[in-house]
């Protein structure tokens, strides 16, 4: 039988038309339906081998695994995979891909510049200027780079990449990851420490967490109030890694000194949240990943998932290594 791909979500604008030639010249059997029901999903995706989720979806839920009778391996395209039911996948033996190094410099490029916008005072210096008031003492940049510590909570690609962007400005770096080896680290310049260090010691803290069960609010009221009362926290990876109403209550009553958010539990962000009203807060909407590269690079490295598939190779990345695939013409790994 042809090997079958079934895009059953999509939130980008457009498919483009060279997504379903790629596949074609390699002999794979595409499809693609906005799946909104079970029924959807049976009649779109339950002979097909790799179902195909591009950001948000309405149908692929642990509920409805059972309909994917042929499915070897759900792509979701983007880092993320919180909205996938991976435990449910990996019982049934389907491999989750996703594709991380997509939008991995961009990412970290916008939380560099988080970190300089409130460093530098840019918004602020920005609206004041537009409102006339021309007086530096109004949003004094109360922050320098050189000698401190920024602090990485996980370090996959994205953290590895804000490390070695970030080596030219004379900081030293930490970081408490605790699947990655700390050799791995010290190979890189970047000191591995514990998650209370971690919060202890930085002066800057950027989180790249992916969202799982056990990350969740991983940034709560104890971790802030361990840190610096100076101490800038951001957030580029997913909003509900830090419980939002401490993070008010920290930046509100001073416990640290600013954070920048691209990230929130609730997006969009709703028009009253306090985050908003608080001038020591800089926020984006969720658009780390986006650059002149972002669509074409997405597509691309989800076609080129799907193509490793359909030949036996393992994914470039999958978030279920534990996983024992259905599927028994894989390569080995």
């Amino acid at each position: 039988m042809t090997f079958k791909v079934a895009l059953v979500g999509m939130d980008a604008k457009a498919l483009p038309d060279w997504v379903d030639a790629e596949l074609k010249q390699a002999g794979i059997d595409f499809v693609f339906k906005q799946c909104k029901s079970r029924e959807h999903l049976a009649e779109t995706g339950g002979d097909a081998d790799v179902i195909w989720v591009f950001g948000d979806h309405e149908s692929v839920y642990k509920e409805n695994l059972d309909v994917l009778t042929r499915c070897g391996a759900i792509i979701r395209t983007g880092s993320g995979t919180d909205n996938i039911p991976v435990a449910e996948a990996t019982k049934l033996g389907i491999i989750v891909a996703n594709t991380p190094l997509a939008a991995a410099h961009t990412v970290a490029d916008h939380a560099i510049g988080l970190l300089f916008a409130i460093t530098r005072q840019i918004v602020a210096q920005d609206r004041l200027v537009r409102q006339g008031k021309w007086d530096r003492y109004l949003a004094w940049p109360d922050y320098h780079l050189h000698g401190q510590t920024l602090g990485l909570l996980g370090f996959g690609n994205i953290a590895k990449l804000v490390t070695r962007k970030m080596s030219g400005f004379d900081l030293r770096f930490i970081s408490h990851d605790p699947v990655v080896r700390p050799e791995a680290m010290v190979a890189l310049g970047v000191e591995a420490v514990g998650f209370d260090d971690l919060f202890k010691r930085s002066d800057f803290i950027s989180v790249h967490c992916p969202l799982l069960p056990d990350t969740r609010h991983l940034v709560d009221e104890r971790a802030l109030r361990l840190m610096k009362p100076k101490a800038v926290l951001i957030n580029t990876s997913r909003g509900p890694v830090i419980d939002e109403a401490a993070l008010i209550r920290a930046l509100s009553e001073k416990w640290i000194s600013a954070a920048g958010l691209d990230v929130f539990e609730q997006e969009p962000i709703a028009p009253d949240n306090p985050l908003l009203k608080l001038d020591n807060v800089v926020v984006t909407p969720h658009i780390a990943g986006y650059s002149d590269e972002f669509l074409h690079s997405f597509w691309k490295h989800s076609v080129d998932t799907a193509i490793d598939l359909s030949q036996g190779r393992w994914p470039r990345s999958f978030v279920n290594p534990e996983v024992q695939p259905r599927w028994a013409n894989l390569l080995k790994r």
